[in-house]
């Protein structure tokens, strides 16, 4: 028999993908997942969203969410995903959360794409100026890494003491970003992001969003559980 289950279109190490599959499994949706080679898409994918970017969210009655922050919103604000999940969606709605998500998915993720692959953009100039892939990863700290440094002294979490949708909206591009270069990253002066940053990487959510699929092939993403008990609030780092 089909499942009935919504289906996700995902890729294991896309930045997007990873916070949808966080917050399918933090609000204990069961999906189906299928997981796509980036040379050799799926036609039924490109069918639905000819963007051709994961990830896909199909929806019973064929309802397609494209954005990987419109599939959060769906996620943390169904009725059996309780009030405790729905709190993370609530408060990750204030202006400064808001700033601080529009930043990462807009100028820091531009200079951390120019950071990680400078060799792809080896022949871009922006203002009439080439900038090194250095120069890119010194802009991605002043916009994005500054303020959430900052934003980190109110609590443990970017929700205060309790996590909120902006933390796993921005932790999977902060991962990247510190993975580039671990040594330069562990040497920054930004203890609470070190800590914050530690503290998903080893979460349950997490490496339950990481299960590697098979690919190619439609199968139920396993990983049920309630997570978000295991987010105990918290004083904001030292």
């Amino acid at each position: 028999m089909p499942s009935s289950n919504p289906l996700l279109y995902t890729y294991r190490r896309c930045p997007y993908a990873m916070r949808a599959r966080m917050a399918l499994l933090l609000a204990g949706v069961a999906f189906d997942a299928h997981e796509i080679v980036l040379r050799d898409k799926p036609a039924d994918m490109l069918a639905v969203s000819p963007k051709g970017t994961v990830p896909v969210l199909v929806l019973c009655g064929n309802r397609v969410l494209e954005q990987s922050w419109s599939i959060v919103e769906w996620a943390l604000n169904q009725e059996s995903a309780g009030p405790e999940v729905r709190g993370w969606w609530s408060r990750a709605q204030s202006p400064n959360h808001q700033n601080l998500l529009l930043c990462n998915d807009g100028d820091f993720k531009h200079h951390l794409d120019r950071y990680k692959y400078p060799d792809r953009y080896a022949h871009e100039v922006e203002g009439g100026v080439f900038n090194s892939g250095i120069e890119h990863r010194d802009r991605a700290v002043a916009l994005l890494l500054a303020p959430l440094e900052a934003s980190l002294g109110q609590g443990k979490y970017l929700g205060g003491d309790q996590p909120c949708a902006t933390d796993i909206g921005i932790f999977p591009f902060v991962r990247q970003f510190a993975a580039v270069d671990p040594v330069w990253f562990a040497a920054l002066p930004v203890s609470r992001i070190h800590q914050w940053l530690d503290t998903w990487r080893r979460s349950p959510l997490f490496e339950a969003s990481m299960h590697k699929l098979p690919t190619n092939k439609r199968v139920s993403f396993p990983g049920a559980g309630d997570f978000a008990k295991a987010f105990a609030p918290g004083p904001g780092w030292s």
